[in-house]
């Protein structure tokens, strides 16, 4: 029986380069995988998953009203040997209905599903997506990346141009290490009171 996974992390714990080699692992079995990429974040361009170590590979690009059941039962009946796998990154962008229809995909179309994603924002709220994810995801295993103080990092600080802590703002703004930093909780905390 096919699962549903949700990989999460803060920022920075190679959960792209991760998503990239787990496919890679498929395909180098001869099997085929499916990748998605939100449309919203175009860093590495529309329809495209890079990680920051140099790994890239084409993806189908998704909106918050795509169907993603419908696009991988079409893209599954498409294969001689149907698909083995679908992987989504940035998946906190996901929608719950989006979520909804990726436990189908496991469920009904016994095709295992790898999520990639943040589980909270820089104001330490949970994303739709991830929210959706925590509570249908079969399993959920935690990528772990490192704070300054050499602690787990669990929380993603967006700073300013001046380097500072930024405390509101909207829930989604597109950017890497120059925009947000992985910190622990208590580093991220003193970072907003200075």
């Amino acid at each position: 029986m096919a699962k549903l996974y949700f990989y999460y992390s803060a920022m920075n714990a190679g959960k792209s380069t991760v998503l990239l080699q787990s496919s890679y692992n498929y395909q180098e079995r001869g099997m085929r995988t499916m990748l998605f990429a939100p449309v919203i974040d175009q860093r590495a361009g529309i329809g495209r998953i890079a990680s920051r170590i140099g790994l890239s590979a084409e993806a189908n690009a998704f909106t918050n009203t795509d169907d993603l059941l419908r696009r991988v039962q079409s893209k599954h009946a498409e294969e001689d040997k149907g698909l083995a796998c679908v992987l989504v990154d940035e998946a906190q962008f996901l929608t719950r209905k989006q979520v909804e229809q990726l436990c189908r995909v496991a469920d009904e179309l016994d095709i295992p599903v790898l999520c990639y994603g943040l589980r909270t924002d820089f104001q330490a709220q949970l994303f739709e997506g991830s929210a959706a994810l925590l509570a249908l995801a079969d399993d959920m295993i935690e990528l772990k990346t490192i704070c300054h103080c050499g602690r787990k990092a669990t929380m993603n600080l967006r700073v300013g141009p001046d380097g500072k802590g930024l405390r509101d703002g909207d829930q989604i703004e597109i950017g890497g290490n120059e925009r947000y930093v992985s910190m622990c909780r208590r580093h991220y905390h003193e970072a907003l009171t200075n």
